[in-house]
Order: structure tokens, then sequence, then C-alpha cells
């Protein structure tokens, strides 16, 4: 396996039929008022309707599927901020995997209850106190369990691929596809599986401006961090982009973009009130650019990841009337 090219288009084709009948073929989404305000055709892929409400059910499968028999009994461990963790814990449900899951203690409290829900131990901890991957590893290594980090896995990323691929194969050619960007997961898998199909069509990546490590590191090709950072898009507050990923990012993602908090909860308010479907601020990301106009595209088709639904709604109502 090549360090550039652990992921190639075969590999998420190969993810697709494995979660065939499994994962969600989830819906596309058009809307008239979008259409005129960017003046462009857009297409929102809405991962919100996936299972444990976020794409990364797709991912998470696509890895515990490929486990060895002898892996598979003794369990896995990740760590996340909450839908990483439940696509964990869902997929280690079905295929009768036990899974534990490391979330920061001020984790949304919708995705701590599902994750136990679907059977999961959770171990919580302080996120300006301790570090996650060290405390995932030490943890992983004592009980002797294989740890599935939330992006920077082969498997995991060619889940996340699929998404891109089930998109354009019911639209056709894209001119452009909006990616959130966190990890870089998503955004690599997408970018990898659409420029195989469509090798015109260009990727941009959306972070928010307080978590916008991706960014910078693919304007200065040197990987930068974000420590903590407060934004309300919490599956962004990766802190960087992984050695996986980045290498991705840089060969197959054609710019990067940030949305300020504003227009994070503006977008949430725009689609639930227009397209009447419950988004969560990390899965806005990608709408925000095109709705407020940080990135322009008229006349062009546009392909927009809406990459999950998992709010807490005791928090948002908040925003909304803040």
């Amino acid at each position: 396996m090549s360090q550039f090219h652990p992921v190639s288009i075969n590999d998420i084709q190969a993810a697709q039929q494995r979660l065939s009948g499994i994962a969600h073929h989830t819906p596309v989404l058009t809307s008239r008022i979008v259409n005129d305000r960017t003046q462009s055709q857009v297409f929102f892929k809405c991962e919100n309707f996936q299972r444990t409400g976020a794409f990364k059910f797709r991912g998470a499968y696509n890895a515990l599927a490929q486990l060895s028999p002898a892996q598979k009994q003794q369990g896995v461990l990740t760590f996340s901020s909450g839908n990483h963790g439940q696509a964990i814990a869902l997929a280690g449900q079905l295929l009768h995997i036990p899974t534990t899951i490391v979330m920061p203690d001020d984790a949304p409290g919708v995705k701590q209850t599902a994750t136990r829900s679907y059977g999961a131990e959770v171990i919580l901890y302080n996120r300006q106190q301790t570090n996650r991957e060290e405390l995932a590893h030490n943890l992983a290594s004592d009980r002797h369990l294989t740890l599935i980090p939330p992006y920077d896995h082969p498997h995991v990323i060619a889940g996340q691929g699929t998404t891109a691929l089930e998109l354009v194969q019911e639209v056709g050619e894209l001119d452009l596809l909006l990616v959130c960007c966190g990890g870089g997961g998503l955004i690599a898998g997408c970018a990898i599986a659409a420029k195989a199909l469509f090798p015109n069509l260009r990727v941009i990546g959306v972070e928010p401006t307080l978590a916008d490590d991706a960014t910078r590191s693919f304007y200065t090709k040197t990987l930068q961090t974000v420590t903590n950072s407060d934004t309300i898009a919490d599956g962004a507050r990766t802190p960087s982009l992984g050695q996986i990923t980045f290498p991705l990012v840089l060969q197959y993602v054609d710019d990067m973009v940030t949305v300020s908090e504003a227009a994070i909860i503006r977008t949430m308010f725009f689609l639930w009130e227009r397209l009447k479907i419950v988004v969560e601020p990390t899965g806005v990301l990608a709408a925000a650019a095109i709705l407020e106009n940080v990135v322009t595209a008229p006349g062009m088709k546009i392909g927009v990841i809406i990459s999950g639904g998992n709010v807490d709604l005791t928090q948002i109502a908040k925003l909304f009337t803040e």
C-alpha cells in the first residue's frame, strides 16, 4: 500500500458493495429557493438521514466488517466527539463486535445517550486536560482492542467516499462538490470517488473559521493544528488532518474555505425552515459556503454534502433565540 495512495476508487466501490442493504441510500434534495439564491443548480446529499444520523456509519461499518475473526471477538475501541462513536457502536452491534468509545465529557448529550443505546461502553474524558489519542492508544493496548480512529484509516476513508459515489451515480456529472472538513476522512474519500468518475469536477472543503487547521495546512502544505476550538461545529474540532488524510487532501482537493459561526447558525436555520430537515452545525458547513457566498459558482451544477443531523435540541434552541 503506497503511502500516498492508500485509498482507490476500487476500495470505495468495494465499500459500496459491503454497505449495500446495510447503510441507507440517503436522499438527494433540491430547492428552487436555493437555486434562485445561488444562481446555480444545487444538490444536497442528506447524510443526516443515514443510520446513526451521520455519514460516519459508512466508514465505521466498512472498517469493522474487514476485521479478522480474532479482532472481532476481542473488540474495538475508538475516540470520537460523537458521530463516529455512535457509528462504531451500531456497526459493532450489527456485527456482534464489543465496542468501547472514548468521548469528551462535553459531547452533546444526545450523542452520548445514543452511543450507549447501541451497547457500547462509553469512557468520558476532559478535553482541556487529556490527549484523547494518547488515552485511546493506552486503553486499546491495555485491553488488547483494535483501535479504529475516526478518520485516519484507509477503510474508514473508503467507506466515507461512498457518500459522493452515491451522489454522482444519482445526479450525474457535477461541476463542483462542497464537503465539510474535520479530520479529512469524508473529504478525502469523496474527492477520490468523485474525481475518479469525473476528473474535471472541483472539490472544495469547508471548515469553521474557528477551526481552520485544514485550510491552513492546505495553503502552507505543512500540517497545521488547532487546540480545543470552541466552534459550535463539534465534528470539526479535530486537532488536525491525519497522516493519511493530509496527503490525500493535498492531492485531490482543489480548494479550502472557512465559514463563520454566524454563517453556520444562519444556514442551520435556513435549512430547518426551508428544506424542513434537521441538521447539526457541522452538517451545514458545506451548505454555508454556497448560501453565504463564500463560494460562488453561478450557472454550475453543485453537490453539497450535508454530513449529519445529530443536534442537542436544548442547546440549538438557545442559538436561535440569541
